[in-house]
Protein backbone atom coordinates (compact mmCIF):
# COMPACT_ATOMS: atom_id res chain seq x y z
CA UNK A 1 0.00 0.00 0.00
CA UNK A 2 1.38 3.45 -0.87
CA UNK A 3 -0.07 6.66 0.65
CA UNK A 4 -2.32 8.94 -1.82
CA UNK A 5 -2.88 12.24 -1.83
CA UNK A 6 -7.19 12.88 -2.34
CA UNK A 7 -8.83 16.45 -1.76
CA UNK A 8 -6.10 17.54 0.38
CA UNK A 9 -5.89 14.46 2.82
CA UNK A 10 -3.22 11.91 2.79
CA UNK A 11 -5.08 8.16 2.20
CA UNK A 12 -4.12 4.97 2.68
CA UNK A 13 -6.46 2.09 1.33
CA UNK A 14 -6.19 -1.12 2.25
CA UNK A 15 -7.46 -4.01 -0.30
CA UNK A 16 -10.57 -5.17 1.45
CA UNK A 17 -10.96 -2.36 3.92
CA UNK A 18 -13.33 -3.34 6.83
CA UNK A 19 -13.74 0.10 8.24
CA UNK A 20 -12.58 3.71 7.69
CA UNK A 21 -9.95 5.32 10.42
CA UNK A 22 -10.18 9.46 10.25
CA UNK A 23 -7.09 10.67 11.87
CA UNK A 24 -6.18 13.96 13.08
CA UNK A 25 -2.56 14.61 14.60
CA UNK A 26 -1.81 16.90 17.34
CA UNK A 27 -0.78 20.59 17.15
CA UNK A 28 2.70 21.21 15.61
CA UNK A 29 2.83 17.75 13.67
CA UNK A 30 -0.65 17.49 12.09
CA UNK A 31 0.58 19.27 8.87
CA UNK A 32 2.02 16.24 7.63
CA UNK A 33 0.01 12.89 9.66
CA UNK A 34 1.18 10.03 7.48
CA UNK A 35 4.78 11.39 7.99
CA UNK A 36 4.82 12.20 11.65
CA UNK A 37 2.44 9.24 12.65
CA UNK A 38 3.82 6.63 10.01
CA UNK A 39 4.17 3.63 12.24
CA UNK A 40 0.73 3.76 14.00
CA UNK A 41 -1.08 4.52 10.84
CA UNK A 42 0.72 2.59 8.66
CA UNK A 43 -0.18 -0.68 11.65
CA UNK A 44 -3.86 -0.23 11.48
CA UNK A 45 -4.27 0.29 7.62
CA UNK A 46 -2.07 -3.25 7.31
CA UNK A 47 -4.96 -4.96 9.43
CA UNK A 48 -7.50 -3.43 6.90
CA UNK A 49 -8.73 -0.22 8.07
CA UNK A 50 -8.78 3.05 5.18
CA UNK A 51 -7.15 5.79 6.54
CA UNK A 52 -7.74 9.44 5.70
CA UNK A 53 -5.27 11.40 7.66
CA UNK A 54 -6.57 15.17 7.33
CA UNK A 55 -3.36 17.55 7.81
CA UNK A 56 -4.50 20.63 9.40
CA UNK A 57 -2.26 24.50 10.39
CA UNK A 58 -3.21 25.36 14.05
CA UNK A 59 -4.50 28.71 14.29
CA UNK A 60 -6.56 29.99 17.59
CA UNK A 61 -9.94 29.65 15.69
CA UNK A 62 -9.96 26.02 16.07
CA UNK A 63 -14.30 26.23 15.62
CA UNK A 64 -12.62 27.15 11.76
CA UNK A 65 -10.50 24.20 11.92
CA UNK A 66 -12.94 21.63 13.17
CA UNK A 67 -15.29 22.79 10.30
CA UNK A 68 -12.63 22.70 7.78
CA UNK A 69 -11.13 19.49 8.63
CA UNK A 70 -14.83 17.99 8.14
CA UNK A 71 -14.77 19.51 4.40
CA UNK A 72 -12.05 18.05 3.32
CA UNK A 73 -12.52 14.38 4.96
CA UNK A 74 -15.74 14.64 3.23
CA UNK A 75 -14.72 15.66 -0.15
CA UNK A 76 -12.04 13.31 -0.22
CA UNK A 77 -13.91 10.29 0.57
CA UNK A 78 -16.66 11.23 -2.20
CA UNK A 79 -13.60 11.34 -4.28
CA UNK A 80 -12.55 8.02 -3.20
CA UNK A 81 -15.90 6.29 -4.06
CA UNK A 82 -15.86 8.31 -7.55
CA UNK A 83 -12.41 6.78 -8.06
CA UNK A 84 -13.06 3.51 -7.38
CA UNK A 85 -10.69 3.34 -4.23
CA UNK A 86 -13.47 2.59 -1.95
CA UNK A 87 -16.06 0.30 -3.86
CA UNK A 88 -18.36 -0.73 -0.95
CA UNK A 89 -20.32 2.32 0.83
CA UNK A 90 -21.42 2.22 4.48
CA UNK A 91 -18.09 1.35 6.31
CA UNK A 92 -17.99 2.78 9.40
CA UNK A 93 -16.10 5.29 10.14
CA UNK A 94 -13.94 6.33 13.18
CA UNK A 95 -12.06 9.26 14.40
CA UNK A 96 -8.87 8.75 15.78
CA UNK A 97 -7.10 11.81 17.17
CA UNK A 98 -3.91 12.42 19.50
CA UNK A 99 -3.56 15.89 21.54
CA UNK A 100 -5.08 18.81 19.57
CA UNK A 101 -6.67 16.72 16.94
CA UNK A 102 -8.94 15.31 19.86
CA UNK A 103 -10.50 18.56 20.51
CA UNK A 104 -11.02 19.09 16.56
CA UNK A 105 -12.92 15.13 16.78
CA UNK A 106 -14.60 16.58 19.89
CA UNK A 107 -16.19 20.01 17.96
CA UNK A 108 -16.82 17.90 15.35
CA UNK A 109 -18.73 15.39 16.94
CA UNK A 110 -20.64 18.68 18.78
CA UNK A 111 -21.35 21.34 16.26
CA UNK A 112 -21.91 19.32 13.50
CA UNK A 113 -24.14 16.71 12.22
CA UNK A 114 -21.98 13.68 11.37
CA UNK A 115 -22.60 9.98 11.76
CA UNK A 116 -19.37 7.95 13.64
CA UNK A 117 -19.21 4.63 14.64
CA UNK A 118 -17.24 6.11 17.46
CA UNK A 119 -14.06 8.02 18.37
CA UNK A 120 -10.52 7.43 19.32
CA UNK A 121 -8.98 10.03 21.10
CA UNK A 122 -5.76 9.75 22.64
CA UNK A 123 -3.24 12.29 25.02
CA UNK A 124 -6.16 14.98 25.23
CA UNK A 125 -5.16 17.65 25.66
CA UNK A 126 -7.24 21.28 26.27
CA UNK A 127 -5.45 24.30 27.91
CA UNK A 128 -5.43 27.98 27.47
CA UNK A 129 -3.32 29.49 24.63
CA UNK A 130 -0.88 30.58 26.74
CA UNK A 131 0.16 27.13 28.40
CA UNK A 132 -0.44 25.58 25.07
CA UNK A 133 1.30 28.06 22.34
CA UNK A 134 5.33 29.49 22.97
CA UNK A 135 6.42 32.86 23.39
CA UNK A 136 2.40 33.96 23.28
CA UNK A 137 2.92 35.90 26.21
CA UNK A 138 5.81 37.93 25.30
CA UNK A 139 3.91 38.44 21.94
CA UNK A 140 1.05 39.91 23.14
CA UNK A 141 1.49 40.32 27.01
CA UNK A 142 -1.49 43.17 26.88
CA UNK A 143 -3.32 41.34 25.04
CA UNK A 144 -6.15 38.45 26.63
CA UNK A 145 -5.34 35.58 23.95
CA UNK A 146 -7.48 32.65 23.99
CA UNK A 147 -8.61 29.49 21.58
CA UNK A 148 -12.01 29.92 19.80
CA UNK A 149 -14.04 27.99 22.04
CA UNK A 150 -12.08 28.61 25.14
CA UNK A 151 -11.43 25.28 27.14
CA UNK A 152 -14.41 26.00 28.93
CA UNK A 153 -16.57 26.24 26.19
CA UNK A 154 -15.22 23.16 24.85
CA UNK A 155 -15.65 21.47 27.79
CA UNK A 156 -19.65 22.81 28.19
CA UNK A 157 -19.96 21.95 23.87
CA UNK A 158 -19.49 18.48 24.73
CA UNK A 159 -20.90 18.33 27.74
CA UNK A 160 -24.56 19.37 25.96
CA UNK A 161 -24.42 18.78 22.22
CA UNK A 162 -21.47 15.51 21.58
CA UNK A 163 -22.95 12.92 19.28
CA UNK A 164 -20.57 10.44 19.34
CA UNK A 165 -21.89 7.70 21.90
CA UNK A 166 -18.73 5.09 22.10
CA UNK A 167 -15.31 6.36 22.65
CA UNK A 168 -12.00 5.00 23.48
CA UNK A 169 -9.97 7.41 25.59
CA UNK A 170 -6.20 6.31 25.95
CA UNK A 171 -3.96 7.94 28.74
CA UNK A 172 0.23 7.92 28.71
CA UNK A 173 1.36 6.46 32.08
CA UNK A 174 4.32 9.44 31.65
CA UNK A 175 2.32 12.04 29.87
CA UNK A 176 2.71 15.40 31.84
CA UNK A 177 0.54 17.14 29.54
CA UNK A 178 -2.80 14.83 29.71
CA UNK A 179 -6.17 15.60 30.66
CA UNK A 180 -8.04 12.58 29.55
CA UNK A 181 -9.46 11.90 33.27
CA UNK A 182 -11.86 15.19 33.45
CA UNK A 183 -13.04 14.39 29.38
CA UNK A 184 -13.64 10.64 30.66
CA UNK A 185 -16.08 12.29 33.86
CA UNK A 186 -17.61 14.95 30.99
CA UNK A 187 -17.96 11.62 28.55
CA UNK A 188 -19.33 8.75 31.03
CA UNK A 189 -21.72 11.65 32.59
CA UNK A 190 -23.29 12.17 28.55
CA UNK A 191 -23.11 8.56 28.05
CA UNK A 192 -23.04 6.36 31.07
CA UNK A 193 -21.51 2.90 30.61
CA UNK A 194 -20.24 3.73 26.94
CA UNK A 195 -17.08 5.21 27.50
CA UNK A 196 -13.24 3.27 28.13
CA UNK A 197 -10.76 4.66 29.72
CA UNK A 198 -7.40 2.76 29.23
CA UNK A 199 -3.92 3.49 30.76
CA UNK A 200 -1.19 2.34 28.79
CA UNK A 201 2.77 2.24 29.22
CA UNK A 202 4.27 6.05 27.10
CA UNK A 203 4.43 9.34 26.94
CA UNK A 204 2.63 12.37 25.10
CA UNK A 205 4.96 11.28 22.25
CA UNK A 206 3.98 7.46 21.99
CA UNK A 207 1.94 7.73 19.06
CA UNK A 208 4.71 9.62 17.33
CA UNK A 209 6.90 6.91 17.52
CA UNK A 210 8.66 5.71 14.80
CA UNK A 211 10.76 1.73 13.92
CA UNK A 212 13.88 2.61 15.25
CA UNK A 213 16.87 1.12 13.45
CA UNK A 214 20.18 -0.13 15.36
CA UNK A 215 22.57 -2.07 13.68
CA UNK A 216 25.32 -3.93 15.71
CA UNK A 217 28.44 -3.82 14.67
CA UNK A 218 31.26 -6.94 14.48
CA UNK A 219 31.58 -6.05 18.80
CA UNK A 220 28.44 -5.30 20.98
CA UNK A 221 29.41 -2.18 22.80
CA UNK A 222 27.50 -0.67 25.90
CA UNK A 223 26.34 2.02 23.30
CA UNK A 224 24.50 -0.99 21.22
CA UNK A 225 22.95 -2.53 24.27
CA UNK A 226 21.30 1.04 24.86
CA UNK A 227 20.36 1.76 21.12
CA UNK A 228 18.58 -2.27 21.72
CA UNK A 229 16.73 -1.23 25.13
CA UNK A 230 15.39 1.90 23.53
CA UNK A 231 14.04 -0.06 19.95
CA UNK A 232 12.57 -1.95 22.69
CA UNK A 233 10.60 0.27 24.73
CA UNK A 234 9.87 2.42 21.70
CA UNK A 235 8.46 -1.15 19.81
CA UNK A 236 6.68 -2.58 22.75
CA UNK A 237 4.71 0.81 23.49
CA UNK A 238 3.72 1.37 20.56
CA UNK A 239 2.83 -2.07 19.80
CA UNK A 240 0.51 -2.17 22.78
CA UNK A 241 -1.30 1.13 21.93
CA UNK A 242 -1.61 -0.66 18.07
CA UNK A 243 -3.44 -3.81 20.00
CA UNK A 244 -5.51 -1.65 22.23
CA UNK A 245 -6.89 0.44 19.29
CA UNK A 246 -7.33 -2.64 17.28
CA UNK A 247 -9.18 -4.66 20.28
CA UNK A 248 -11.69 -1.88 20.59
CA UNK A 249 -12.17 -1.32 16.78
CA UNK A 250 -13.07 -5.24 16.58
CA UNK A 251 -12.36 -7.60 19.38
CA UNK A 252 -12.46 -10.20 17.26
CA UNK A 253 -10.43 -9.15 14.43
CA UNK A 254 -7.49 -7.58 16.86
CA UNK A 255 -3.83 -9.89 17.10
Amino acid sequence: MDWLSISGNWVLIPPRPQGIIHFLGGAFVATAPHLTYRCLLEELGNQGYAIVATPFVNTLDHTTIAKEVLWTFEDGLEDLYDLQLLKRRGLPIYGLGHSMGCKVHLLIGSLFPVERSGNILMSFNNYPARQSIPLVEQLSPMMEVEFTPSPEETNRLVSDRYQIRRNLLIKFSKDTIDQTTNLHQILDQRFPGLTTLQKLNGDHQTPLAQTVNWSVGDTFTPLDAIGQWVKQAFSQDLHQLKQQILYWLNPLMSI
